[in-house]
Parts: structure tokens; C-alpha cells; sequence
């Protein structure tokens, strides 16, 4: 009744004397605040979407150009070449106003039209600007007189001080590829794992392929190419994603971790407050399109921002046939998750946000709580963790209304989802590389109900203090997750900080309300689906082998020192780990991002070529000389930063014939070639997660703050999940997944060979240096 009474606004009785009104000061003004505050968001979101929608000019520059017409008019000059008059004589309200004031008013027409003409032209002289890739493909440290100008025109035409999404209409759509210079790229990449018989059988699929039904399937690609501003995105989102069936746990979702070696403070509740305040103080600049624009590190050019906009308020809505993607304008709330409990956490009180002291004592009530879960409720989760199928019926037969529909759609519709786990994480104990590894898994599918893996991302703290996020990847890349994860590690630690006892700082306003438990009514036979679905998620979790490799023996600056690319270095390595863990080669995929173009998200780096393939049997030849090894890696790197260029570039293979596939589905056509190309397993998986914002980490004097990355579950049954980051000049650090119930993998040798590998590269390049100054 309490609660009840709190969320009211006034009471009334009726009396002999009539209607006795009792308003509550407080709740209206809560009221007031609130509005107060949504109508702050309109309006900056409208002065933001004018900036936006004129840019690379300035809404001022509007002005500038009035004003510069009209003191030409008053020279008695006709800078419009008669347009003025011409609008004069068209003007509907000419019978009610002046001579002067007609001339005034077609001035400022032809003034706003020149304007916009020439923001037009400006745009799509910069989307022709950025259209242009030669200059990724020139020698590093080698820049051409034509590059050079290209670069200062791109910076001319670019304007000043840009706002998150102020490039996207000058970004250049993503281009399509000729169907013979896919075939030819992709034969190419599937040489090396071929025989000679199957080289020519799959030759011969491809030729059909492309002489017979690719150009009636590419005919309707070029149309939605025309049409679409990006011909894979939507497809891409939708087929590999939400139409996806199996669980998204381990499948599809991926993790970040804490610091490597600090943990700021080891109170759960203050580490969460100080988590969750600076997450909102990054929403609240998203909101404001306050976050810099991306760009190719090193460089002006921008990448595509149009994935940020569901990072919050986001939530993946189970279907039968296909998932949907919920995005909410916004949200005033988290829910939370605490020993199987349920609570909405309210992060605004006064129109203002929670300082990150409240959200601890906020947190702390919920930590000290000794209520029960309800019947479902502790498992609940799982329900987001198993097969699609049977939770989008649970949903719709047992939440449609009434307090589950309540509760439901205050986890959906929250901000992010909070899991307070009661275990405790990290490097720790007698073993710290077995504790990293117990620490990649818990993110990765935790006990498999305690997060809600439907949420745009989960934040989860550990008892300890120790941090992490899983993140559901339909809705953006990693990346994406990543840029807020290094703000909120920063912010947290080189901002916000703690006092002497490790509390958040700050103080406290009592009179805030307390957070709020969820309440169910969940059927026996919801309970059952319940509790299939969490059979299927433990023994997909169990199933998983995680090892996690802090490779502290060199890094990126002593990769540089040998003139070689970090990451051609690294999946140089991997090949050659690979052919020793498993004897021979595989089809390996790496992601490489598109977002040079409008609303591009990854294409496929086939990293096993010809040139790596023969570099690595080298390397395990001791007959053939060194200078011939290093002659061989020279090409084998130069090829992958080749194919990578291109995958960047829209010269990719994979996306092509995804799209060529989605069309012959449409037209109910089959085709061997594409069936077989697309049911072929990648088992080895890899992917770099980038550091984006180097300028929130001074490695230098806090040498210890550096993030360990994050992963990602095994694509294949019998394959490897790789994922790296590059920290500083110095290290190196691995994540490495593959499947128990396969014979063929073992994660922790992997990690055995990739350390050798990297090892056994470095010595050739310190013994080829020894050779030649000898």
C-alpha cells in the first residue's frame, strides 16, 4: 500500500461540504520535473537534427548568406540574375504587402535556396570525396601527391566541429560487386583448401553459377543497391540474426571484461553506482549526439555512426518465424537482477540523475534484500537463453497481460539490464590463468538464467567488485559496445572514483524511493517451458572451453619495429597454430567492418591464402632456408592487408553471395554453388576488438588499467572462436573458445600454439636482423 500511495498524485473524498482535495506537493513536482525534462530532450533533439540535417554548413551560415544578398540588393545589384524578380512576381501574398516588402521577402527565398543548394553540392562533393579508397592501398608511410589532395579537400569539405551522426548523409552507399570478380575472388581463397579434384569441381559450380542464373539474381541486387542505402545491412540484420532459431547464448552474443589487473573497489554496491552513473552520463551525450564521430584511426574519414542509435532502450522480442528489435526513445529506469529477484531501479529523482553515492545505497537495498523469488521467477531468464520457438509461445501465452505483461515490459523496455551475481571473478587465487578462463565463461552465459540475454547489453557485477558485459549482437557489432565500455571503465575510475573506504562519492538524498520489486504469476506449465529451456542452455554452457591468453612477452610496438602490419602479424600466427593443433588448414574467418559506407556493419577477411598456406609449411620445413621464410611471410602479410583493404572496401566475397543466396530464396530458385559456398563451416573464427579511445587510458603512468578485451562462444562444433586485443605496444591478449563434446579442439593448446607461434615468428625476423648485420 505504501508503494500505492507513492505513486499518486492527489487524493480525494467526498464530503458534506463537497470534494475535499489533498494534493501531494512532492508527486507534482515530480511531475513537473519529469515533463520538464522530456520536452529538455525534444528540443535538443530537434536543434540537433537542424545541425545534422544542414550539415557540412551551419544553421549561422544561413544568416551570413541572408545578409550577403540583401547588401548586394542594396548596391543595386542582382546577384540572383533575375531569380528575385522572378520570385517576386510569384509571390501569393503580393496584393497585401508593400513593394519593399516583396523584395524583401523574395530575397530571403532566393537566399535560403542558394543556401541549400550549396549544402548540397557540399555533400555530395564529400560523399563523391569519401567514395574514394586508393589511398588505403598505397604503401604505408608512402603517400601520393594525388592522396595529399584528396585529404586536404576532404578536410575543406568536411566543416567543423561535427555531431555524432552529422556524416551519415555524405557517407557513400556500399558498392556492389561484378559477379566474375566475386567468383574469381572467391576461388581464389578456396584453393588452398582444395585438392586439385575438388579445386576443379567447385571451378566448374562457379562457372555455371556465374554464366547462368548470378546474372539474373544480381539484376535485382543492383536494383536494391539503386534503391537501399545498403544493400547487406537489413538482410544481413535480419537473416543471420533475428531469424535465427537456436539460442543466442553463447551462439551469437559475446562478453567484455574488466581491468586485467585493478579492481577499483571491492564493494559490489559502489562499483555498480559508479558503473551505472557513468553509463547514463554516455547516454546522456549519445542523446545529445555529444560522442565524436568515428573515424579510420589515424586519419579524417569517418565511419558510419548509425549503430549507436540502439546501444540503450533496446530489447530483442522473441517471434515464431522471427525476432524483432524493440528501441525505445528512451528510459527511466534499469532493471536488476539479484538471487533470482526481479526490480525496477529508477534512475532519476527531481529531474535530475542519481549520483553514483544514491545509485550505491540504491543497490545496496537490493543487495540486502531477503525476500524469496517468487514460483519461475529464480530461472525465468533462461527463457531468453534456450531455442527461440518455445520462448515467443511462453511469451505470448503466458505474458500477454496482467502483471507478467507488467513486469515484462519494464525489463524490455529498461535502459540496459543489471545482474548483481554472487560470485566473485577475475585473476585471483593460486591460479590465475584458471580463474580468467572461469571469468570468460561466467560472462559469456553466467548460470544461464541470471542474465536476460535479449537486453541490447547485460551489466553484470560480481561480488568482488570485479565487471564485465554481455552484449546480443543483432541490434550492432562489437565495437559499438566496446567504445562504451572504455568510456565507463575510465570514467569510472579516472573521474568518479572513491573515497578512502571504497564508497562512491557524494552525497545522499534520503527521500528518494527505493527500488521496486516485480511481481509474477507464472503457471506450472510456464514453469516447465521454464525449465526446458534451461536444460538446453546448461548443456550448451557446459559444453563450452574458454582460455584466456594475456600474451605479455611483446606486443604491438615490437611488431612495428620489424615493418609488419599487428594484425597480418597475428593472423599470420594463427594460421600457423592452427596447422599444428589440427594438421592442416581451414576456411577462417575475420571480421572486418564496412562502415566507410552508410550503414555498413562487417564483411569476411578470408585470412587462409595461398600465400599463408605456403609460409606456414615452411615454417615447418627446417630444410628451407630463413631469408626464403621471411621472403614468404613478407607476401603472406602483404596478401591479408590486401584482402583485408578490400573486404573493407565493399571487394569482399561473403556478403555478395549471402545477398545472391536471399535473392534465389525469393524467387524459389536453388543453386548448388551458393548451398554449398554457405554451408561450409569456418572453423577458425577470429576478430580484433579494437581500443578506440587511447585518449581515456594513460598507459604510460597507470600502466596496470588495461582492459583483458572480451569474446565470443565457437562458430563450428569442431572449430575455434579467436578473439584479440591489441593493448599498448606491449600486449597481446586472447580469448579462445571451441566445444568440449568435439575431439578435434582443446582451447587451452590452442592457446599453447598461438604462444609458440607468435614466438617462433618473432625469431625469424631476430634471427633474419642477426644474419644480415653478421
Amino acid at each position: 500500500m505504501a508503494e500505492a500511495h507513492q505513486a499518486v498524485a492527489f487524493q480525494f473524498t467526498i464530503t458534506p461540504e463537497g470534494i475535499d482535495f489533498r494534493l501531494s506537493h512532492e508527486a507534482l513536482r515530480q511531475v513537473y520535473l519529469s515533463g520538464l525534462r522530456s520536452w529538455k530532450k525534444k528540443l535538443t533533439r530537434i536543434k540537433n537534427t537542424v545541425i545534422t540535417g544542414v550539415y557540412p554548413a551551419s544553421p549561422s551560415s544561413w544568416l551570413f548568406v541572408v545578409v550577403a544578398i540583401l547588401a548586394t540588393l542594396y548596391t543595386r545589384s542582382d546577384p540572383s540574375m533575375g531569380l528575385i524578380n522572378k520570385i517576386q512576381e510569384h509571390l501569393p501574398v503580393s496584393g497585401y504587402l508593400s513593394h519593399q516588402s516583396q523584395t524583401l521577402l523574395s530575397a530571403l527565398l532566393f537566399a535560403t535556396l542558394l543556401w541549400l543548394a550549396v549544402i548540397l553540392t557540399m555533400r555530395y562533393i564529400l560523399k563523391q570525396l569519401l567514395s574514394y579508397h586508393r589511398w588505403m592501398f598505397e604503401v604505408h608511410g608512402r603517400m601520393s601527391n594525388k592522396t595529399k589532395v584528396w585529404l586536404a579537400l576532404v578536410r575543406i569539405f568536411s566543416g567543423r566541429k561535427p555531431l555524432l551522426y552529422s556524416y551519415q548523409a555524405s557517407l557513400p552507399h556500399l558498392p556492389l560487386p561484378a559477379i566474375k570478380d566475386t567468383m574469381r575472388r572467391f576461388l581464389e581463397s578456396v584453393h588452398p583448401l582444395l585438392d586439385d579434384e575438388q579445386f576443379k569441381r567447385m571451378s566448374a559450380l562457379a562457372s555455371d553459377f556465374e554464366n547462368n542464373l548470378g546474372p539474373k539474381l544480381q539484376w535485382y541486387l543492383k536494383l536494391k543497391a539503386l534503391w537501399a542505402s545498403n544493400y547487406v545491412s537489413d538482410w544481413w540484420e535480419e537473416y543471420i540474426y533475428l531469424r535465427g532459431r537456436s539460442p543466442i547464448m553463447v551462439n551469437s552474443n559475446y562478453y567484455g571484461m574488466d581491468f586485467l589487473y585493478v579492481t577499483p573497489t571491492p564493494i559490489q554496491a559502489a562499483r555498480a553506482g559508479n558503473a551505472i552513473h557513468a553509463m547514463m552520463l554516455y547516454r546522456r551525450k549519445l542523446n545529445r549526439e555529444e560522442i565524436k564521430p568515428s573515424r579510420i584511426p589515424g586519419t579524417i574519414i569517418p565511419l558510419c555512426s548509425a549503430q549507436w542509435e540502439r546501444l540503450f532502450n533496446t530489447c530483442r522480442i522473441p517471434g515464431e518465424e522471427t525476432d524483432a528489435i524493440q528501441h525505445m526513445q528512451d528510459s527511466k529506469h534499469i532493471a536488476v537482477f539479484h538471487r533470482g529477484c526481479f526490480w525496477r531501479l529508477w534512475l532519476y529523482h527531481g529531474g535530475r540523475l542519481l549520483s553514483p553515492r544514491e545509485m550505491e545505497c540504491q543497490i545496496q537495498k537490493i543487495l540486502d534484500d531477503t525476500g524469496i523469488p517468487q514460483p519461475g521467477e529464480e530461472k525465468l531468464a533462461a527463457l531468453t537463453a534456450g531455442d527461440r520457438i518455445p520462448w515467443a509461445k511462453a511469451r505470448k501465452a503466458y505474458f500477454g497481460n496482467g502483471k507478467n505483461r507488467q513486469s515484462l515490459d519494464i525489463i524490455e523496455k529498461a535502459a540496459f539490464f543489471v545482474c548483481l551475481d554472487d560470485s566473485e571473478q577475475g585473476m585471483m587465487g593460486e591460479d590465475p590463468g584458471k580463474s580468467l578462463d572461469a571469468y570468460a565463461k561466467s560472462l559469456l552465459h553466467g548460470k544461464t538464467y541470471d542474465r536476460w540475454f535479449d537486453k541490447s547489453f547485460t551489466f553484470i557485477v560480481y561480488k568482488n567488485g570485479k565487471t564485465g558485459v554481455n552484449a546480443e549482437h543483432s541490434w550492432a557489432d562489437a565495437p559499438i559496445v566496446s567504445h562504451l565500455w572504455e568510456y565507463v571503465l575510465a570514467t569510472d575510475c579516472f573521474q568518479l572514483g572513491y573515497n578512502e573506504d571504497g564508497h562512491c562519492k557524494g552525497d545522499v538524498d534520503f527521500t528518494i524511493p527505493p527500488p521496486h520489486r516485480l511481481t509474477w504469476d507464472i503457471p506450472k506449465e510456464c514453469q516447465d517451458v521454464i525449465t526446458s529451456s534451461h536444460a538446453v542452455a546448461q548443456a550448451l554452457a557446459e559444453d563450452v572451453d574458454f582460455h584466456v591468453l594475456p600474451f605479455r612477452e611483446f606486443g604491438k610496438g615490437c611488431i612495428k619495429k620489424c615493418k609488419i602490419s599487428p594484425d597480418a602479424f597475428i593472423q599470420i600466427a594463427l594460421q600457423l597454430a592452427h596447422y599444428r593443433d589440427k594438421g592442416k588448414f581451414c576456411l577462417t574467418y575475420e571480421a572486418s567492418m564496412t562502415r566507410l559506407f552508410r550503414e555498413g556493419r562487417t564483411e569476411t577477411v578470408r585470412s587462409c591464402s595461398k600465400q599463408s598456406c605456403a609460409f606456414v609449411r615452411a615454417m615447418e620445413n627446417n630444410r628451407i632456408e630463413l631469408s626464403e621464410k621471411l621472403r614468404l611471410f613478407q607476401l603472406a602479410s602483404e596478401k591479408h592487408q590486401h584482402l583485408y583493404r578490400m573486404a573493407m572496401t565493399g571487394g569482399g566475397v561473403d556478403r555478395h553471395l549471402f545477398c545472391l543466396y536471399v535473392v534465389s530464396k525469393y524467387l524459389g530458385v536453388d543453386s548448388p554453388f551458393l548451398k554449398e559456398v554457405l554451408s561450409e563451416p569456418w572453423r577458425l573464427s577470429t576478430s580484433q576488438t579494437p581500443v578506440q579511445q587511447v585518449e581515456l587510458f594513460d598507459l604510460v603512468n597507470h600502466p596496470d588499467y588495461v582492459s583483458c578485451g572480451g569474446g565470443f562462444g565457437p562458430v563450428a562444433d569442431d572449430g575455434y572462436g579467436v578473439s584479440y586485443m591489441i593493448v599498448g605496444e606491449e600486449m597481446i591478449n586472447f580469448h579462445i573458445s571451441c566445444k568440449i563434446s568435439s575431439s578435434e579442439t582443446n582451447a587451452h593448446r590452442f592457446g599453447r600454439h598461438i604462444h609458440q607461434s607468435m614466438m617462433d615468428i618473432l625469431a625469424l625476423f631476430s634471427n633474419g636482423k642477426k644474419n644480415l648485420s653478421s
